[in-house]
């Protein structure tokens, strides 16, 4: 069973976290959303409130497949002042059989650790400056070796299928996608 932890911050475009983490249940795939302040309540962007599963600090880490990073623009820089998140997203990014994902402004953490440095990436116009040495598609998602990244909003569902089809193949990716009736082209 693969398993995923979405890290969740006060400011974050909730569509770009929870559209991510539907599909993904949906494939039945594990997924652990985790707060990284010090409770599990989230504010998001347009002051949508909900809860996490868990405390990110309470977690193991090592025991994911994948890390997602939602954006918007709040939870982008809570993200960034989050020793946690830097140092798992690090680590994963290292180890071929760990994948690191992000969506919107969040890709900016990864450019700021210098994670995309010579890479392929995307993220929401007006942040490419800030992916640090990394080429910019422009593309809806983009993936190179084990990070994914997505340009916003818009393409939170072709985000969250294709990292269905990271972790369990394109077929499954296709199938959840025309269950949510989705045009998929992949």
């Amino acid at each position: 069973m693969k398993s995923v932890c979405v890290f969740l911050a006060n400011g974050l475009e909730e569509c770009e976290g929870l559209i991510v983490i539907d599909i993904l249940r949906r494939a039945g795939v594990t997924v652990t959303t985790a707060s990284i302040h010090e409770e599990t309540l989230i504010t998001s962007s347009h002051q949508i409130q909900f809860y996490a599963d868990a405390l990110a600090k309470d977690l193991t880490m090592d025991s994911f497949d994948m890390v997602v990073l939602p954006g918007g623009l709040g939870g982008t820089n809570n993200l960034k002042a989050s020793a946690l998140v830097a140092e798992t997203v690090t680590a994963f990014a290292a180890r071929e059989d760990k994948t690191v994902a992000a969506i919107c402004a969040a890709p900016s953490v990864l450019g700021e650790l210098g994670l995309l440095a010579g890479k392929k990436a995307t993220c929401f116009p007006g942040f490419e400056d800030k992916l640090s040495g990394a080429i910019a598609t422009g593309e809806a998602v983009t993936e190179d070796g084990n990070i994914i990244t997505g340009k916003g909003m818009g393409a939170a569902i072709p985000f969250a299928l294709h990292l269905v089809a990271r972790l369990l193949g394109e077929d499954k990716a296709k199938e959840i996608g025309a269950q949510i009736q989705y045009p998929f082209a992949f």
